[in-house]
């Protein structure tokens, strides 16, 4: 087994990678190197969304690395694909969760779509033309995604009328594709929930208040008003009543996506922190020298190994056709309390330049934070592993 270092780096990257996803870790890399992180500050400060971006992920074919040719995507694995979110990850978060969520918001459409709604909607998408956005959480249904109230009423023409309000709808409002779950009747819980399509500019669909984030800022996330807003029927993905399934199927993949991003963030943090260690003197020596704080790094190394080895355990088994609700749960967890973690002490290590928000060290910590709370809390993963260990030891 080979190794190659993970950019100019501090911790080991195993091989067994294959060509095209080299390539395409390679491709992320420079693209997030220099594109991303020479303005991921300024962004963040300036909580501004920049479209050039997107349309840049577009032309490399980062806005369908992971989709299938069938549908104009790059068919990559979904290994490569975890390798192109560390690299953003460790450049901009923002930008990987934009992108995340993207593609998110198409996995569905390719899965449960028909052939008619493939070629309609996702040739734009898929070409970094128009950015995609994943609709679930509401104001009583964060984490209890089956107690959503968005009605979706039908309507003797063969269409549909969804009525309600969604929140931290992460890249609205921005979006021009909206995958929108509601439900034809609150009173059947999951069996009624079901999915939509819908496009920005749809009359009865307006965006209410936009989120003020401590953490990935670039990313925009606003509020979604649904007022007797019509879909016709042909925008229905899948039948009445699969729209929990179709939620659920999709978010096992985004958190295997996220997972990779932490590790990007953590990666990012430890190789700044031993950087700076060599940079500052005190006592008379470099930190470096300090045995306390060779200890605080040895056990980051640690962490971003342990996080990339299984999210990309997690990927693998995504590609290999396996179930992953335990593993991609597992990976989402450990990989952003990883990221977290990490990134603490690398504020620790910096000190005061640390906690400054000059040095950038403070936006890995304050992004590692909303990755243990969005795609589900790390609570919820916590009650989905339990659950799975716990089914397969039933006698």
């Amino acid at each position: 087994m080979t190794t190659t270092r993970s950019a100019p780096g501090t911790v080991a990257e195993a091989g067994g990678l294959t060509g095209e996803e080299r390539l395409l870790r390679d491709t992320a890399r420079e693209f997030a190197q220099h594109e991303l992180a020479p303005t991921a500050a300024e962004r963040d400060e300036a909580e501004q969304f920049d479209r050039s971006i997107f349309r840049r992920m577009g032309e490399l074919g980062l806005t369908g690395a992971p989709l299938p040719e069938s549908v104009g995507g790059a068919g990559f694995s979904y290994l490569g694909w975890a390798l192109v979110m560390e690299e953003l990850g460790a450049a901009d978060m923002a930008s990987a969760v934009m992108l995340s969520v993207h593609i998110l918001s198409q996995y569905p459409v390719v899965t449960f779509g028909t052939a008619e709604q493939h070629a309609e909607w996702l040739p734009p998408m898929v070409a970094g033309e128009a950015l995609g956005a994943f609709c679930l959480t509401e104001p009583h249904a964060g984490s209890d995604a089956a107690a959503l109230r968005t009605r979706a009423e039908r309507v003797d023409t063969g269409s549909y009328r969804l009525s309600g309000t969604k929140i931290w709808i992460s890249n609205a409002p921005e979006a021009e594709r909206y995958l929108v779950f509601a439900t034809i009747d609150p009173a059947t819980g999951p069996k009624g929930i079901t999915a939509f399509l819908v496009e920005k500019g749809t009359p009865g669909f307006a965006f209410g208040a936009h989120e003020k984030k401590m953490g990935i800022r670039a990313c925009p996330a606003a509020e979604l008003v649904f007022d007797g807003a019509v879909v016709p029927a042909s925008r229905r993905l899948g039948e009445e009543g699969d729209g929990y399934r179709i939620a659920l199927s999709a978010l096992a993949e985004g958190r295997i996506s996220i997972a990779a991003a932490c590790v990007g963030i953590a990666r990012s943090a430890l190789e700044q922190a031993a950087a700076y260690l060599h940079q500052r003197t005190a006592f008379g020596a470099p930190l470096a020298e300090r045995q306390g704080l060779r200890f605080m790094v040895a056990e980051m190394a640690r962490e971003v190994a342990a996080a990339r080895a299984l999210t990309h355990e997690a990927a693998r088994a995504r590609d290999r056709g396996e179930q992953i609700v335990e593993l991609s749960s597992l990976a989402k967890w450990s990989a952003s309390d990883a990221a977290m973690r990490v990134a603490t002490d690398a504020v620790q290590l910096f000190g005061a330049s640390g906690y400054s928000r000059e040095t950038g060290i403070e936006r890995l910590m304050r992004d590692a934070k909303g990755a243990q709370i969005y795609e589900g809390t790390n609570q919820i993963h916590r009650d989905i592993v339990a659950g799975e260990v716990l089914r397969r030891s039933q006698p």
